[in-house]
């Protein structure tokens, strides 16, 4: 219980607020949750716990709606979740040997390219060559070991493509739910996996839960491009917002 212990009442209701709008984020966009909350929880906590504590979280609210991802994902997301299986141990081993202030800024740069890959070109719906997508894959565990993010490479490779926006989430947040369970796999078998974050990631819980769900029920309610823009601006913001803080 050292780990919870370490939190203060303030610190476990920012961590909590951070998770509740860090899941709205997820519900409404289909991404967004660990790339807003992995660098705040990196200021309490190593990077390793960070990233981890994340992938608990986003596992637990990826099963909760396991049966709608599994319906609409698009086929190229099960070639993208194979290679994020294979490479997330050699991001999170290069993790694990990086000192805790260069990780952050790794972390706040790998945020910032998500947001400046999303503003090129939108592409055709069947645009997707499998060498692009075998990169997108091999790039995607590499960050979520590293960073506990997978989605950089995987928010533009989806969202700028002209296809359905359910499409788009589904085949997201499968690939997020199954690149945070391959983080989790290679924490226990590099050894730095505390079983203490499970418990942390159940207090957390309900917050995600909540606001997942709000955000996904106000996604239903707008139009395609204020989705699209909403996605810009939150990358942007959590690109600038993890820079400021890695580097102050």
């Amino acid at each position: 219980m050292d780990l919870l212990a370490g939190y203060g009442t303030a610190a476990i209701i920012a961590a909590l607020l951070a998770a509740f709008g860090s899941a709205f984020v997820r519900g409404l966009t289909g991404f967004g949750m660990a790339i807003l909350l992995v660098p705040i929880l990196a200021l309490a906590l190593s990077p390793v716990h960070a990233v981890l504590l994340t992938n608990f979280l986003s596992v637990f609210i990826g099963l909760s709606e396991i049966r709608r991802l599994l319906r609409n994902a698009e086929k190229s997301a099960w070639v993208i979740i194979a290679l994020v299986a294979v490479t997330t141990p050699l991001g999170l081993y290069a993790l694990s040997l990086t000192t805790p202030a260069i990780a952050r800024v790794v972390i706040a740069f790998i945020a910032l390219s998500a947001f400046v890959a999303i503003l090129l070109p939108r592409r055709g719906a069947l645009d997707h060559h499998p060498a692009t997508t075998g990169g997108v894959g091999i790039l995607s565990g590499l960050m979520t070991g590293y960073a506990g993010m997978p989605g950089p490479p995987v928010v533009p490779y989806y969202v700028g493509r002209d296809i359905p926006r359910e499409t788009a989430k589904a085949s997201m947040l499968l690939i997020f739910t199954c690149a945070s369970s391959a983080g989790l796999v290679s924490g226990t078998a590099l050894g730095v996996l505390e079983w203490n974050l499970a418990l942390l990631a159940a207090l957390l819980f309900p917050a995600v839960l909540l606001g997942n769900r709000l955000g996904d029920r106000l996604s239903g309610r707008i139009a395609d491009r204020t989705w699209r823009i909403c996605v810009g601006a939150v990358l942007g913001a959590a690109a600038v917002a993890a820079l400021i803080k890695a580097v102050g």
